[in-house]
C-alpha cells in the first residue's frame, strides 16, 4: 500500500512539473521521506534525479509548442548549475534536521510567493511574443543563487525559476514556464551530482517514481491552456502552505510538539502563531498587489 500512494504521489508531481513548470521537489521530498521512509539527504538526492529526469522529457512539447526561450534559459541554466553542484557538496555538511527545517521554510516562501503574486501583463501575452532583454550579469547571478538552494535542500527550482523568468527575462508566463523546465532539468542534475559523493540512491525505487513522473508530466503540459493557472497556483500554494506546517512540526522536540497539541496552553500559542503568520502573509500580499507600494516599482 506504501508503494501503491508513493508511486500515485509521484503521478501528481509530474502533472505539476508539466503544468506548472515547478512544484516536483516540493512534493517529492516530503514523499520520499514520509511515506517511502528514505532518509533526509538521499530522499533530496534521489527528488533531484526524479525531478531532473522528468523536467528533461516534458519541456519536449513545450518546445514543439513554442514555449521554451533557449537563449534566457541556457544562461539561467549555466549559472544555476554551478551553484547547484556547491549547493549538493555543501549538503553533506548540514544536519538531517537543520536541511528538512530548512526545506519545510522553502515550501512556506515558495507558498507566499504563488499566493501573493500577481498577475503581470505579459503573462497572458502569446507564447510566442518577444521577451524584453534584461541584463545578462543579474540573469546570471539569480540563476546561480536559484542552484545554489536547489542543490542543497533539493528544492525551489521551478517556484522560484518561473517568476525569475517572467521578471529578468521578460517572459509571458506560458513561455516562463516551458523554459523554467529547461533549467530545472539541468540544476536538478548538477546538484544530484554534488550529492553523489556522499549518498547512495535507491535506484529501483528513484527510476519506479521518475516513469510515473514523465507520464504525469506529459499529460500535465497537455492542460496548459485549458485549466487557469492563476486558479491553480492559488489552490496548490494552500497546499504547500499545509505541507510545510507538517514538516516544520517535525521538526521540532517531541515533548514541545506535545505540549502544543495537547495542552490548552499550548493550543493557544499555536494559535496565536499561526494568527501572526496569516497577518504577516496579508500585509506582504497587500504590499505587493495593485495599491500596495510594491505595486508601482518600475518592471
Amino acid at each position: 500500500m506504501t508503494l501503491v500512494l508513493t508511486l500515485a504521489a509521484a503521478l501528481v508531481v509530474g502533472v505539476l512539473l508539466g503544468l506548472l513548470g515547478g512544484g516536483g521537489s516540493i512534493l517529492t521530498v516530503p514523499i520520499l521521506v514520509y511515506l517511502a521512509g528514505v532518509a533526509p539527504e538521499p530522499a533530496i538526492a534521489m527528488s533531484l534525479f526524479v525531478v531532473g529526469a522528468t523536467s528533461a522529457i516534458s519541456v519536449l512539447p513545450h518546445a514543439r509548442a513554442g514555449r521554451v526561450r533557449w537563449r534566457t534559459g541556457s544562461l539561467f541554466g549555466a549559472a544555476g548549475m554551478g551553484g547547484a553542484y556547491l549547493g549538493g557538496r555543501l549538503a553533506s555538511f548540514v544536519p538531517d534536521g537543520i536541511l528538512l527545517a530548512a526545506f519545510g521554510v522553502m515550501m512556506a516562501v515558495t507558498a507566499s510567493t504563488m499566493l501573493c503574486r500577481r498577475p503581470r501583463p505579459q503573462d497572458d501575452a502569446p507564447a510566442g511574443a518577444a521577451a524584453r532583454p534584461r541584463p545578462i550579469p543579474r540573469t546570471l547571478l539569480n540563476g546561480a543563487a536559484v542552484g545554489l538552494v536547489t542543490g542543497l535542500i533539493g528544492a525551489g527550482g521551478g517556484f522560484l525559476i518561473v517568476p525569475a523568468l517572467a521578471l529578468l527575462g521578460g517572459l509571458p508566463l506560458p513561455a516562463a514556464i516551458g523554459t523554467s523546465l529547461m533549467v530545472v532539468s539541468a540544476n536538478s542534475f548538477a546538484g544530484l551530482a554534488g550529492h553523489l559523493q556522499s549518498v547512495q540512491l535507491d535506484w529501483g525505487l528513484t527510476l519506479a517514481l521518475t516513469g510515473v513522473a514523465i507520464a504525469g508530466s506529459l499529460a500535465g503540459s497537455r492542460l496548459i491552456g485549458r485549466v487557469a493557472p492563476d486558479r491553480l497556483r492559488q489552490v496548490f500554494g494552500w497546499f504547500v502552505v499545509v505541507m510545510s506546517v507538517f514538516v516544520l512540526s517535525q521538526q521540532v522536540p517531541e515533548a514541545a510538539r506535545h505540549a502544543l497539541l495537547s495542552t490548552p496552553p499550548g493550543w493557544g500559542a499555536l494559535a496565536g502563531t499561526v494568527m501572526a503568520l496569516a497577518a504577516g502573509a496579508s500585509l506582504l500580499c497587500r504590499a505587493v498587489r495593485p495599491g500596495g507600494g510594491a505595486s508601482h516599482s518600475p518592471p
